[in-house]
């Protein structure tokens, strides 16, 4: 997709959203820039949500403004990698993303120190009591839906039902390497996979498949007025190049 078509498509999806949900966000911004991960290859930033909050005991759309960055070359690297790339299913998904960011702003979620709830809710979770199930979110954002806490590493994956119970096998990209797993059972809202059989120096690898909702959705699950889903399960990876098709 050349600048000039993704940036009026950015601007028509960015329209469509409704405007409750842009309370405080003062628009979009097209980037030619591409914006790699500096040590995983074939990861890639794909947009920014830049918040700025001027003093006030209300953090509401008044004292908290962001603006929603798109980089525009970080998707034409991705494409240029992969022939079936999705240009307006990965704007779509990149857009609500970083919006959501704005919104956590909001909600002053960005004040729970991130890598430290993160790992209280791994805590939780390790011990088998009830937990934050966007945890990993809170920890360092790599880019290209990567998330690290601490040495652990989340790879989040977004699927609608259909697409989940066609697939026969799940991929994804670690260290430039391709791996292929088996597709687990179900889906959930929240399937969190361990992963073993992969290089790196990672304590912890996992699979974070995400069913896809609408915005609506989205909001709900961020102002809490909805239980989750969550499974979890183990898989052994293998190279690409050596799974069975």
């Amino acid at each position: 997709m050349k600048f000039k078509d993704f940036q009026r498509a950015a601007t028509e999806a960015y329209d469509a959203i409704p405007e409750e949900f842009k309370e405080g966000v003062d628009g979009v911004v097209v980037s030619r820039e591409s914006v790699p991960h500096p040590t995983l290859p074939d990861i890639f930033t794909m947009g920014y949500c830049q918040t700025e909050s001027y003093a006030s005991d209300y953090g509401g759309p008044d004292t908290t403004r962001s603006v929603v960055v798109l980089y525009w070359g970080s998707f034409r690297s991705l494409a240029v990698k992969d022939p079936e790339f999705d240009w307006e299913e990965e704007l779509w998904e990149t857009l609500t993303h970083e919006l959501r960011h704005h919104l956590e702003s909001l909600a002053r979620q960005d004040a729970l120190e991130g890598v430290d709830y993160a790992l209280d809710e791994t805590f939780k979770r390790d011990e088998g009591q009830e937990f934050d199930p966007w945890y990993w979110q809170h920890g360092d954002d790599l880019g290209g839906e990567v998330f690290r806490v601490e040495k652990s590493y989340y790879l989040e994956q977004a699927w609608t039902a259909e697409a989940f119970d066609a697939a026969e096998h799940l991929d994804f990209t670690w260290y430039g390497t391709r791996y292929r797993i088996p597709r687990p059972e179900e889906l959930g809202d929240i399937h969190f996979v361990w992963v073993d059989g992969v290089e790196g120096e990672q304590d912890s690898l996992e699979l974070v498949l995400v069913r896809k909702r609408s915005w609506w959705g989205d909001a709900k699950r961020l102002f809490g007025t909805y239980r989750p889903v969550v499974l979890e399960s183990a898989a052994t990876a293998k190279r690409l190049d050596d799974a069975v098709s």
